[in-house]
């Protein structure tokens, strides 16, 4: 059927990058369950599960029948998606209670990080576009999911593990920054809000290492607390200070087209607002919670256009594929 032929060709030509969606989707489900709206963070809590498993096919396929391929696909920043895809669901997994899940979810990103790390960074060049900083994203997703699952099971292990992650991706960020090429905030085709997502995610890993002390455990001393506690307010003025930067360039320089890459500009929308939602929850700052729903809300709106952008890129896509 020339359809499905047409839709099998799209498929195969997708980027690595593509794991945005299922980030994107998932950072929402947590922002939607944090907020009260159980039944919206369910519908896109499976959406992004099935998405994960669609997208996990196409990796293990790839692996085992197009290993030149794959290792083409795995030195190149938005391989990192496997691992950023991964926690981030795992964390939306685990905010709706299923822990063993979310558990072995961890397990599988913290298998596949090194791997994929390693082979990015190798590869770096310069003057390279926002996928660059999925090297932070990807280890400070970690550290929220080894955080979350700490809380929820009352073990000290995983947080112990995820402060070094915290701090190891703080690294890498410092170091995607000097490979960053800064003309992507106006040229761009949307990756570039990476560069503020991977802020944002640091800023909701430390959220998560300060709220897992919660239920009695002692983790930190009160100087570890404290420096923990200002890190996580810096990152996250720092990306609010980014976000409305990227905002202001949207309108500068408008990119209407689209591209899959646009997922990658949903995903920091939605990451900082559960940033600053879960910022606000944890140092007890309760005036951040209403900025952080109004965020949150501004994310599902850019969510559902990008959606709808690509299933019509799709459809056009399709009929210009049939048959005439």
């Amino acid at each position: 059927m020339p359809g499905i032929s047409s839709l099998h060709v799209r498929w195969a030509r997708r980027p690595p990058a593509a794991g945005a969606a299922v980030m994107a989707t998932g950072i929402l489900s947590v922002g939607l369950h944090q907020t009260g709206y159980a039944v919206l963070s369910r519908i896109a809590l499976v959406l992004a599960g099935a998405a994960w498993v669609a997208l996990a096919a196409d990796f293990v396929l790839r692996l085992l029948r197009e290993r030149e391929r794959w290792r083409a696909d795995a030195v190149t920043p938005g391989a990192l998606t496997a691992v950023s895809a991964t926690a981030v669901l795992g964390a939306a997994v685990s905010a709706a209670g299923r822990q063993t899940l979310a558990s072995a979810l961890l397990a599988l990103a913290a298998a596949l990080w090194p791997v994929l790390l390693v082979n990015v960074v190798r590869h770096w060049g310069r003057h390279m576009p926002g996928a660059v900083f999925l090297c932070c994203v990807a280890t400070q997703g970690l550290a929220v999911l080894g955080a979350s699952v700490a809380r929820a099971e009352s073990v000290a292990w995983p947080a112990h593990a995820s402060l070094v992650l915290f701090w190891l991706g703080l690294v890498l960020y410092g170091l995607a920054l000097t490979r960053f090429d800064p003309r992507q905030v106006r040229e761009g085709a949307g990756d570039h809000w990476v560069a503020g997502g991977a802020l944002a995610i640091s800023a909701l890993a430390g959220s998560r290492l300060l709220a897992a002390e919660d239920g009695g455990r002692y983790l930190w001393n009160g100087d570890d607390s404290g420096v923990l506690r200002a890190v996580t307010l810096a990152l996250l003025v720092l990306d609010l200070t980014g976000y409305a930067v990227l905002l202001v360039a949207e309108v500068w320089w408008p990119r209407t087209r689209y591209e899959t890459r646009r997922w990658a500009t949903v995903f920091p929308m939605g990451m900082t607002a559960v940033a600053t939602l879960s910022v606000a929850a944890a140092v007890d700052v309760p005036w951040l919670e209403g900025p952080g729903e109004v965020l949150l809300w501004v994310a599902v709106t850019a969510w559902l256009v990008v959606a709808a952008a690509a299933v019509a890129n799709a459809g056009a896509s399709l009929r210009s594929r049939g048959p005439r």
